[in-house]
């Protein structure tokens, strides 16, 4: 990683985002679209951008929001439509503009009753709720949120009736169904007032929060937490389980101490992370610089990013754990303390997660479903009850609940931190210790991410990689045994390429919602040896970019 000089610092001793000149961009500035920068494009996580680069403005929101009520139209979905909004700035208008076109087009929408924030979790859990049982009449929802992008960012997703994050046939309708609308200057959008869409006879309260805490203890055992005397703690990070933490921790009677319920669309109080940005990643030790210093205050503390379904998980013993060794710690856990998973419920994770995880995976006897990075891929297997655990190396993940049926179908950041805290009590031990174990059994490995900013069309170079653009037979000195462009688990395109020797890999991909590419590499040797695989990676990524 190119670390940036100002990596750690506080946000607030650098010039903060203009958010007065965010707002208006986003009403004012009209997309040019002869840029492909400023078109729709459905990444990951669906589309992202920012109003003052042209790439997240009202005109995208109503053409996006126009083509989902469409595709739901076209796909037969007539249920209400759970909408959620996290704080960045310009979540709150694009949720406004997104329920005026919804009302105009008739969609039944459930708006959060206290007029505040909610995380994807709650939207995937709400759906799942709505639908379970029901054979018509399904309902869906969209999350406006950027996830943990940084301050001047805006992002919208989609979640279709099965709860999570839509495939690339819904995404990619939608995206062009929203560039034709675009390139017809809107016309075929309705639209109606926010106020007239507000008190519309289709627009209706709902209780996200008091829905998904009530239900919470179907997924963790908050017995064993409030027995433990632990000192615990969460870090928000100003995101959309601001208001969730404490009414958690009260319905609950659990000794979670909420350090801050700030919302501020600057996000003066964070941490710039490795660019010298303000990005709310819970999963990187720059950005959780603050809570890192707390450290020996609390037995176990971790955090969230602004939508609340990544997690950060910081130990006494051990600081901030690694996000690969976190799900491998979660996998060990999960399948040796709940009794009535059943027997042949397997781990989901991605191609480009440690390899610790299939070994915990082949020691608890379980399958591992590895599929491309994407949560999408997981959402079968946790609606069927083929997987139990579902994780990805960038700090998402879900479990089913304790009886084994499905909790979310989306990333739960908040479930996941909560789990921390019954491992941490039912074991003694925290997670990090918990990993210190599973090391000492069964042999460490050494895994590292790096990003590097890259352009659209350097990352569509990246995404066109092969197994022919590796042409050398040996890396770090162990003969190649496999170049995949496909994953194993579900033989869907990784979008990059992927090179094992065995005692080792590497792999590279463009980011699909923000300018960077991500080169991962794992040794099953010693660091060194992982430096010697990243170097020769970066000499292939470098010779496709033209460094």
């Amino acid at each position: 990683m190119r670390l940036h000089e100002l990596a750690g610092r506080p946000a607030d001793s650098q010039p903060l985002p203009d958010i007065d000149a965010l707002l208006a961009a986003y009403h004012e500035r009209e997309p040019d679209l002869s840029d492909p920068a400023q078109r729709v494009t459905f990444g990951t996580s669906g589309h992202r951008g920012s109003a003052l680069d042209g790439s997240f403005n009202e005109a995208h929101i109503l053409a996006i929001t126009q083509a989902i009520a469409a595709w739901r139209v076209r796909n037969g979905v007539t249920g209400p439509l759970f909408l959620g909004i996290d704080t960045h700035a310009l979540s709150q208008p694009a949720g406004r503009t997104a329920l005026e076109v919804l009302a105009a087009n008739n969609v039944h929408v459930m708006v959060d009753m206290r007029d505040g924030y909610t995380p994807t979790p709650a939207v995937s859990h709400a759906i799942l709720a709505y639908n379970l049982g029901r054979r018509l009449g399904h309902a869906d929802g969209i999350v406006v949120t950027p996830s943990h992008n940084p301050p001047l960012d805006g992002g919208i997703k989609y979640n279709p009736p099965h709860g999570g994050a839509a495939d690339s046939v819904a995404t990619r309708w939608i995206q062009d169904e929203a560039n034709r609308i675009l390139d017809g200057g809107l016309q075929g959008v309705r639209r109606v007032a926010y106020r007239v869409a507000r008190g519309a006879g289709t627009t209706h309260e709902h209780d996200y929060l008091l829905e998904y805490v009530t239900d919470l203890s179907a997924a963790i055992d908050f017995n064993s937490i409030r027995a433990s005397g632990l000192k615990l703690a969460v870090d928000p990070l100003g995101g959309a389980g601001v208001h969730y933490w404490p009414e958690i921790a009260n319905h609950y009677n659990v000794p979670i101490e909420v350090l801050r319920t700030t919302v501020d669309p600057t996000f003066r109080f964070m941490s710039l992370d490795w660019d010298g940005r303000i990005r709310m990643d819970p999963s990187s030790p720059h950005a959780m610089k603050q809570l890192l210093s707390l450290r020996k205050k609390y037995d176990v503390a971790w955090a969230c990013d602004t939508d609340h379904d990544r997690h950060g998980i910081v130990t006494r013993s051990g600081g901030l754990l690694d996000a690969n060794a976190y799900l491998a710690v979660c996998a060990q856990y999960l399948f040796t303390h709940r009794p009535k998973w059943a027997a042949e419920m397997g781990i989901g994770k991605t191609i480009v997660s440690s390899s610790m995880i299939d070994r915990v995976a082949k020691r608890a006897g379980r399958t591992v479903m590895e599929v491309p990075v994407g949560f999408k891929w997981f959402v079968d297997g946790l609606m069927n009850g083929s997987l139990g655990f579902a994780g990805e190396e960038s700090a998402g993940a879900t479990l089913v609940r304790r009886d084994g049926a499905v909790w979310t179908t989306d990333k739960d950041g908040i479930v996941v931190g909560l789990l921390a805290a019954e491992m941490t009590a039912a074991t003694g031990r925290d997670p990090a210790l918990l990993y210190a174990d599973i090391v000492e059994e069964l042999g460490a490995t050494w895994y590292a991410r790096t990003d590097a900013p890259a352009t659209p069309s350097q990352k569509a170079a990246l995404l066109g990689l092969s197994a022919e653009s590796v042409t050398a037979d040996a890396l770090a000195g162990d003969v190649i045994t496999a170049k995949l462009t496909h994953a194993a688990g579900n033989s869907a395109a990784i979008g990059g390429l992927k090179v094992e020797t065995a005692r080792g890999w590497f792999a590279a991909r463009p980011s699909g919602t923000e300018n960077v590419y991500k080169l991962y590499a794992e040794s099953f040797v010693s660091a060194s040896h992982l430096a010697r695989i990243q170097r020769e990676a970066q000499s292939l990524i470098d010779s496709i970019l033209g460094h």
